[in-house]
């Protein structure tokens, strides 16, 4: 049987469906099964940062009205064919599917993917009760601002009525100068709000808003980048390995001197 992870924050905005694409992507590229579900339903964005929009023919909900089987909804990706997408309806609200058929598709996923990774909608309402009724882990994401940790917090709360006691915390969009500046909320400050087990950190970086408009995820460039080595360093302790984490400022501080020496 699979893992379910649903990835989710409370605020939106903060990188979840980038998140998920990516971390999918790494872990298929390390040779896991994985099928990513899109639980937005009536704004689904997974499909545009995979680059498989043209290629959805059924969703979910065909799926639950018994208008065509699980296998025939799943979008297999055309880069990494041990990845896919099970696709939320566009023309839908979130009411249109209950906790316990999202249940369903996802026991029903855990039976062939080791991986069944729930991208949940913003919001605590009933999108974020459908995305986490299944789940035995979860991931928080969450930007280092005062907004998005409460709301975080808040998140981490509901989980744990639910029972969902595995949870991790991804800290996304991290400036290592505003940082040092006393501007942004440095990683341990968000840790100590949280107080949760870190599993990863993002530094803020253009070359996600170019992969992401590409509808390519960043761990496939071949262009080297801490975001790409973050990412890949997630996957690796998702599967229980010991990674250390990035050091963001002594990363910056060497780019820094490589411009210095250049203009010198």
């Amino acid at each position: 049987m699979g893992r379910i992870i649903v990835v989710t924050s409370g605020k939106g905005g903060v990188g979840k469906t980038t998140c998920t694409a990516n971390l999918g992507m790494a872990l298929a590229r390390n040779g896991r099964s994985v099928a990513l579900m899109d639980a937005d339903f009536g704004l689904r964005n997974l499909d545009l940062l995979l680059g498989l929009e043209n290629r959805v023919v059924f969703t979910a909900l065909e799926v639950l009205a018994g208008q065509c089987r699980l296998e025939q909804a799943l979008v297999r990706d055309k880069r990494q064919t041990d990845l896919v997408l099970l696709p939320a309806a566009q023309n839908r609200n979130k009411d249109s599917v209950t906790p316990e058929q999202m249940k369903q598709l996802a026991y029903a996923l855990t039976k062939k993917y080791d991986y069944v990774i729930i991208d949940c909608p913003a919001g605590i309402e009933m999108g974020f009760q459908n995305a986490i009724a299944a789940a035995d882990e979860a991931i928080i994401v969450t930007t280092p601002e005062i907004s998005a940790v409460r709301d975080a917090d808040r998140v981490i709360g509901l989980l744990e009525a639910h029972r969902v006691k595995n949870v991790k915390l991804i800290i996304n969009r991290i400036r290592p100068a505003m940082v040092q500046a006393n501007d942004m909320m440095s990683v341990a400050d968000v840790q100590e709000i949280l107080s949760v087990p870190l599993l990863g950190i993002i530094p803020d970086d253009e070359k996600v808003i170019v992969a992401t408009n590409r509808g390519e995820p960043l761990v496939l460039s071949e262009e080297a980048s801490l975001s790409k080595m973050a990412f890949n360093n997630i996957v690796q302790r998702m599967e229980g390995k010991e990674i250390e984490f990035l050091d963001l400022n002594a990363a910056y501080d060497t780019l820094f001197a490589r411009i210095r020496r250049f203009f010198k």
